[in-house]
């Protein structure tokens, strides 16, 4: 095998040390189908989940706690070991750490289809979100190497569109399983359904994943001595992994006790610590886990604080929207299901329109995306208190939901192109994990903080007014994220009035060589 600094190497588009303007590799379209066969996978398995809890604690005897961990267990392990996941792949070979995640997503959502017990099932669950880890930044990483300029939008666009159907498609396959199945049945074919996908996207891996791609390093930053595990930057890894479970474990601890909300400020502190061991890893001439550098990119800040501000915020809509038409509306799981289908398949539309066109509009995309949620909030609004005062059909909820699906598909996979698009591949796996990373704790913590004001508003009022005073909320912390975007799309204008370039002005510079890193 070639090593990837000999010049007589095929060119694979995004690769270190070659030609941006090299031939495209026609294997770019055949790794794509691979990772849109497992993000549909996974996601499918999460939302699933949702419809099944109230089966598991049936058939299990599960207790609220014990339901909660399903969830949170799964999340917490995603987050733990996404960066440390992301860098590996940068160093030891994306193909290879993503097939040996989709494999260990796998095994265990054959255990957690076969579990005996709650504990068991648990287990199960923090093993899926270690698979899920380890293969998303691959996912990201391979997508930023085998694909350049508007196909890499384009590429990302196809991975929203799939994101969005399985999102849709989750709740109500889950029902139709639960229906097929039966009560003892039923939930554990939500979990063993991503069976034959996973055993599908590992022979397509293996077939299709070029060589290199499998097993090649991608070369240290200049001037990195790190090799082998020094090149992983173990300490780096253990200090950022505790930190996000300290940050993490609060907000998904339903209990919330004194002992868990200690560890808040403990976390944060690990923040601090990696952040120098980070900068010292770097002065004895290793590379480490990730490169601080990238925060100096104001496209990748930016970016990713957008992306943060919007999973705080939207991610809570839809517990939001189940715990009203069910609680407080008597509607069914499968019925409260029905409410985000169509938001869904507008997300996946979205999603590939804004791929397309996202290097020639640029952040202008995002900033629209981010407007239609404002709008599907405030209409959501409107049809609650509508529905309260006048007694009209919850239903059209439906609708005005449709508009946040439009949203998420301008807003995720757009974004997530304009913030990568100036990071270093040798970085492409950890720094897109770092964004995810981002998500996973803006998730949670909004989801912590907007439930628990909308219970502390329920127990003085009614369900109508709790959910409005949720989506307020909601709407507040998107504002935010619009302050940030447009923030970010005026600098983009004023540099390339400085560049004195052509083009959309807020056209992201051209992704640069890796092996001559801007930092």
């Amino acid at each position: 095998m070639s090593s990837p600094q000999e010049p007589q190497r095929r060119a694979t588009p995004g690769d270190p040390g070659t030609d941006p303007a090299a031939t495209p590799d026609p294997v770019r379209w055949r790794v794509l189908i691979v990772l849109l066969t497992v993000i549909f996978m996974s996601l499918v398995g999460v939302s699933i989940v949702n419809v099944a809890l109230p089966s598991i604690q049936r058939d299990l005897g599960a207790d609220q706690s014990d339901l909660q961990w399903v969830l949170s267990g799964y999340a917490l392990t995603f987050g733990v070991v996404l960066v440390a996941a992301g860098r590996a792949g940068d160093i030891v070979g994306r193909g290879g750490i993503f097939l040996v995640g989709v494999g260990i997503f796998t095994a265990a959502s054959v255990a957690a289809g076969l579990a005996p017990d709650a504990m068991s099932l648990n287990v199960a669950r923090f093993v899926q979100g270690v698979g899920s880890g380890l293969l998303n930044p691959q996912g990201i990483g391979m997508i930023q190497q085998y694909f350049r300029g508007e196909e890499r939008g384009r590429a990302f666009g196809y991975f929203g569109t799939a994101v969005g159907f399985s999102v849709a498609i989750g709740p109500v396959l889950g029902g139709a399983l639960i229906e097929l199945g039966g009560a003892g049945l039923g939930w554990r074919l939500t979990f063993l359904v991503n069976v034959p996908i996973g055993i599908a996207a590992i022979v397509l891996g293996l077939m299709w994943f070029p060589r290199p791609l499998l097993s090649r390093p991608a070369p240290a930053k200049a001037g990195g001595r790190g090799h082998g595990l020094r090149s992983l930057d173990p300490v780096g890894a253990v200090l950022l992994g505790l930190a996000v479970l300290a940050v993490l474990y609060p907000f998904m601890e339903s209990r919330g006790s004194a002992l868990s909300w200690a560890l808040l400020p403990v976390g944060i502190a690990l923040v601090w610590i990696w952040l120098w061991w980070e900068r010292r890893y770097v002065r004895l001439g290793f590379s480490p886990m990730v490169d601080l550098n990238i925060f100096r990119t104001r496209s990748f800040t930016n970016g990713a604080a957008i992306m943060t501000l919007y999973f705080t915020g939207m991610t809570s809509i839809w517990v939001l929207v189940a715990l009203y038409v069910q609680d407080g509306k008597g509607k069914t799981a499968l019925e409260s299901g029905l409410f985000g289908v169509p938001a869904a398949l507008l997300a996946a539309w979205a999603a590939n329109w804004a791929g397309r066109r996202v290097m020639r509009h640029g952040r202008r995309i995002v900033v629209g995306g981010l407007m239609l949620a404002l709008f599907g909030l405030a209409t959501s609004i409107g049809v609650v208190l509508l529905h309260e005062w006048a007694g009209q059909s919850v239903w059209w909820l439906v609708v005005t939901l449709s508009f946040v699906g439009l949203a998420q598909g301008s807003v995720i996979s757009p974004n997530q192109t304009l913030t990568l698009a100036e990071v270093p591949l040798s970085y492409a796996g950890s720094s897109g994990a770092i964004m995810q990373t981002g998500q996973r704790i803006g998730a949670s913590v909004g989801i912590a903080v907007i439930t628990a004001a909308v219970f502390a508003v329920l127990g003085a009022s009614s369900w109508s007014v709790a959910v409005v005073a949720g989506f307020a909320l909601i709407s507040f912390v998107i504002l935010l994220a619009l302050a940030v975007a447009i923030k970010d799309l005026r600098e983009r204008i004023a540099r390339q009035g400085r560049e004195g370039g052509t083009g959309p002005a807020e056209r992201a510079r051209p992704v640069p060589d890796p092996g001559d890193t801007p930092y």
